[in-house]
């Protein structure tokens, strides 16, 4: 199947030994229990570039998922994303052992001061020459919420509408604060900087106050490329406004589902002034891959031995905000909202009506540890199912899941990859330029003028 639209490819992992796959780590050939060694990121990120990956998409959660048992016990015992740490630390090495990869990493927005990330991620993007991406999210786990010291999650919606204020500061910062040409570097008069040409942001929002200038001068991108994963209806909106790429569940590979909420999130996007191609939108997938549909289906067969569908139920109990243990296997499982994760609840509610839901059921659906179904065949075979599901759905692109690791990243580039790329769905080298550039184009490096964060460029003190 020859395809005219080049798919985008980010590898989706977690600086933790379990992630999506839980159980797996326990498989003689997974290296993930050495998620602590730095080798193992400069290795990863090199198979990365070696396979022409757009980037590196990093999750992270901040809590444990206690919900099931109301403990941690389980998550603890099963590794499930528990011991896991900081996501950013690891992309600056990363970044140095590769030329083109990107680095798209997660950052809580609820916990984390605005000032202090707008300037940790003009750093990475400096470091980076243009190469980083953030991951907007704004939590779900009540863990999270009571280390950080509430008493229980913020409301869904009311998530949002701090993020809304949240990213209006952060623009000020990036865009606003520093002119193009306010660093001047000139030896001979001793001004490294005009200060005419350093703005002070004023924001005195609903729920986030400064006065202060951005500490970094501008860098490649000065926005990081905005990635967000929130596909309930308040998540679309915020979406449809800000973000470039999004992250969507793979329904398991279903279409009608898959395309009406892409149809949906571009449809946002226009109303919000913008093209409907300003998003990129990249579904997460699982593959099992060999060099024969035969040898695919037995490594399928020797992974499900590893799998563990018990972590699997810990972590879809912390997503949905409701603790399974308490349902016998066969009880009708009725579920209420909460402020976890809307679009997790939707999946097994609104998206899949019909029979009641129970946890024998889910089990059913964890032969790998999560909800996720795999692809399984020859390169050629999972090459021509991508392609397929893009060009149905209208998708921009997959995030690729980790089974087994590095296998699972190696397999797919030694075997898919080669069949993508002949097939023209696929680069055969890296475009030049800012991660923004290679996803939309030369010249793209910033914001588009029809993204809503590019009103904030350069305004004048006292109005950024």
């Amino acid at each position: 199947m020859q395809s005219d639209k080049k798919l985008l490819l980010n590898a989706f992992n977690m600086n933790s030994v379990g992630h999506i796959s839980h159980g797996m780590w326990t498989h003689p050939r997974d290296q993930s229990p050495n998620y602590a060694n730095l080798d193992y990121w400069v290795n990863l990120a090199k198979t990365l570039e070696r396979g022409k990956f757009d980037g590196l998409f990093l999750a992270d959660v901040i809590g444990t998922n206690d919900v099931w048992g109301g403990s941690p016990e389980a998550a603890l015992r099963e590794a499930v994303q528990v011991p896991i740490n900081d996501p950013i630390i690891p992309l600056s090495a990363m970044a140095y052992a590769t030329r083109h990869l990107s680095f798209n990493v997660t950052a809580n927005l609820t916990y984390e001061k605005p000032y202090l990330l707008a300037r940790r991620f003009s750093t990475l993007d400096h470091l980076t020459n243009g190469r980083v991406g953030w991951n907007i999210v704004t939590g779900y786990l009540d863990s999270a919420a009571r280390a950080m010291g509430l008493t229980e999650q913020i409301r869904h919606d009311n998530r949002y509408d701090m993020a809304d204020d949240y990213l209006d500061l952060v623009y000020k910062l990036w865009e606003g604060s520093w002119q193009d040409d306010a660093v001047e570097r000139n030896r001979h008069t001793g001004r490294f900087t005009d200060p005419s040409k350093v703005h002070r942001v004023k924001h005195d929002g609903p729920f986030y106050q400064l006065d202060a200038i951005h500490l970094c001068e501008p860098s490649p991108q000065r926005t990081p490329v905005l990635f967000q994963a929130g596909t309930s209806a308040r998540g679309r909106d915020f979406a449809a406004r800000h973000a470039e790429c999004i992250f969507m569940s793979s329904n398991n590979q279903n279409v009608e589902v898959t395309k009406s909420i892409v149809d949906d999130l571009r449809k946002r996007a226009v109303a919000n002034g913008r093209a409907a191609d300003d998003i990129k939108v990249f579904v997460g997938v699982v593959v099992v891959v060999d060099k024969t549909e035969a040898a695919a289906q037995e490594k399928l067969r020797e992974y499900e031995h590893y799998a563990s569908a018990a972590g699997g139920l810990t972590h879809f109990s912390a997503s949905i905000g409701a603790d399974l243990s308490r349902y016998a296997l066969d009880e009708p499982i009725t579920l209420q909202n909460t402020q976890a994760m809307v679009a997790s609840l939707d999946a097994i509610t609104r998206y899949n009506p019909g029979a009641p839901w129970t946890v024998r059921r889910l089990l059913a659906q964890m032969k790998l540890g999560s909800r996720n179904t795999p692809i399984v065949g020859s390169g050629s075979q999972v090459a021509e199912q991508l392609i397929a599901f893009a060009q149905q759905t209208g998708i921009d692109g997959f995030n690729l899941m980790r089974v087994v690791t590095p296998e699972s990243y190696e397999d797919f580039v030694d075997l898919v990859v080669p069949e993508l790329q002949q097939r023209g769905a696929f680069k055969t080298d890296y475009a030049q330029g800012t991660l923004r550039e290679k996803l939309f184009g030369p010249n793209a490096a910033h914001l588009s003028p029809r993204h809503y964060g590019r009103q904030f460029r350069h305004a004048p003190e006292g109005d950024v």
